[in-house]
Order: C-alpha cells, then structure tokens, then sequence
C-alpha cells in the first residue's frame, strides 16, 4: 500500500481505501462487511468512507459494528462521515448549525467511536449561509469530535467562500473535498479545482473511479449483465448508457479494455491507476460487495509501472476528454 497525504495536513492516508455507498446495510451486512474490512486493513487500507444519508445511518451501523467487533486498534484507521440527508424533518436536512452538529453525534454512536477524523458537508446548502456550515465545523473540532472537516461535490466557489469566511473570523477551514473521479467524469477535479491543491491545500479523496462499474467491462457487451446499472432504483443509471452519448462511452470502455489487456492488466486496473496517476489525489475510494472483488483491486499497484506516460497517451487519444490547461496570456501579444 502506498499513502499520501491529505492535501496540505499532516495526515498520511492509504492511496486505495473502502466504502460503504450502495453495498453495506444492502449487498452486504455484518458478516460480509467484517470479512471486507479485515481483508482491507490487512492489506494496508486504513480509510475507511461513510455517510449519515447511505441507508438511512444503516451502513454506518454495520460498519461501527465491523470496526468494533474486529477490534481496530482506533489510532491505526480513519473513518468519516458526511452531512446532509439525515430524514424527512426539516431540522434533519441540510448544512444548518443543528443538524451538522445532531448528525456528528449521531454518526459518533453508529460508527461507535469518540471522534470523526474526516466529516464531510455532503453537499452544498443554498438555504444556509456557509459561515453558518463553518462555524457549526469548528465548534466540532474544539471540541474534539472532528478532526478534519470537508465537502462533497461543492464547487470552487463555494469552497474558495467557505476558506474565506474560516480565515475572515479565525475558524478552521475546509480541508478535503470528496469528488466523483473517473475517465468519464474528470472536469472538476482537473479543472475547476485546479488552483484549489496548491493555493488552499485542499486534499482529494475520489469516488466512483470505475463509473458505476462500466469501467470493469462488464456491460461491454451487454448492459444487461448483473451490476449497479440492474439494481432496483438505478434504472436511471441504466438509462445513461442507453443514450447515445453513453453508447459512446460504452465504446471507449470497449476501447480501453483493449488496451488494458495488450499491457497485461484488466480493464478496472487501468482505470484505478489511471486516478492515482493524478498527484492531487489523496485516496481513491473502491465499492466492493464481494471479498474477491475487494482483494482484486488491492492487487492493482503491483502494475503502476505498465501504466507509463505512452499508455496514458493512448488513453487520451481513446478518451479524448482532457481538460485543456490555463492559457498563458502573458505569452500572447
């Protein structure tokens, strides 16, 4: 395993870590979910990703219980939560000093632990002023049940803003964003965020590096083949890739896959190491439902070296997606 370090902090997380979005509390519960963390931690993991809003809080349950019961030892790991869908109350949605605050507590005593060290605002809250989100944030961390606050699928704006108004009234400022990263999706974090990594050191944790699992191939010849695109509630995903636009896509997969195999590696590999070829990612989070998927994936750096900057290449001439760089006014007259 390799680590990295979260942005500009002093915290060295795993370059590879597990989540529970779409698989714990529903493909997987307590046994499976012990079994996928030992499995992780062992292998070198020691991020692991939740949120108050995967399962109505049911993931975080499973997932403090796995912990536990695993017996963790809690200075080797770190675990997170996010705030926003809490239920159907107004008092339970949302970024309000209230609900960020009632929603620590509650992840505290489902994750069974006395601090959170990554607490995200899982997205941005346009009825809430951000000071509000900022403060409610710092409180949190003086008083020991935070460590690191962060966003989720925020824009530049807003986390520029939110940076501003912590340094404005001498408050601890963002310090994370988590993003969906993949070879489809890749605008904001190449983009966007650009001057964020350097300027506000923010750090990047990713998630959905393989887009739902198209990017394992398994829908490459038919998008009726067992995965997320055929679970109950996501016909919407499925309906995606029955556009044009992700008719195209499936052709790059196709493409890629291609690729993958002349330099000796399946296609989900090539698209994992793809994300971590990128130096402002901190941790690229995987989905696993099964212990073989999970012990697969954590096989992936073994090939860093056969992604080299010629195979990149031939995935930019596959993709044709990348985001061009800033223009350099002062080199034109």
């Amino acid at each position: 395993m390799q680590y990295r370090q979260l942005g500009h902090s002093g915290l060295h997380i795993s370059a590879l870590s597990l989540g529970s979005w779409v698989t714990f509390a529903t493909q997987v519960q307590l046994d499976s979910a012990k079994a996928l963390i030992k499995a992780a931690f062992d292998g070198g993991i020691n991020f692991f990703d939740n949120a108050e809003g995967y399962e109505s809080g049911k993931s975080e349950v499973i997932m403090g219980k796995a912990i536990s019961e695993l017996g963790l030892p809690r200075d080797e790991y770190i675990v997170s939560s996010k705030v926003f869908w809490g239920g159907s109350k107004p008092t339970q949605v949302g970024l309000s000093a209230k609900h960020v605050t009632e929603a620590c507590h509650a992840a505290l005593k489902r994750l069974q632990v006395d601090y959170l060290d990554l607490y995200y605002c899982h997205r941005p809250d346009a009825d809430t002023p951000i000071e509000e989100t900022v403060r409610a944030m710092h409180n949190l961390i003086t008083q020991g049940k935070v460590l690191y606050w962060g966003t989720s699928e925020w824009s530049a704006q807003e986390i520029t803003q939110a940076f501003a108004v912590a340094r404005q009234y001498n408050m601890t400022p963002p310090q994370m964003e988590q993003s969906e990263y993949n070879l489809y999706n890749r605008a904001r974090v190449e983009d966007e965020y650009r001057r964020l990594y350097g300027e506000l050191g923010m750090g990047l944790t990713t998630f959905s590096p393989l887009a739902a699992g198209v990017l394992t191939g398994r829908y490459n010849d038919s998008l009726e083949n067992e995965g997320r695109l055929n679970m109950p509630g996501y016909e919407w995903l499925k309906a995606i890739y029955e556009s044009e636009e992700g008719k195209r896509k499936l052709e790059q997969s196709r493409k890629l896959a291609e690729l993958a195999s002349s330099i000796g590696m399946p296609l989900h590999h090539l698209a994992l190491l793809w994300c971590l070829r990128n130096k402002n990612v901190s941790s690229v989070i995987l989905g696993a439902s099964k212990l073989e998927q999970l012990q697969d994936n954590l096989t992936v750096l073994d090939g860093q070296e056969r992604l080299d900057d010629e195979v990149e290449q031939k995935i930019e001439d596959i993709m044709l997606n990348r985001p061009n760089d800033p223009v350099d006014w002062k080199g034109i007259n």
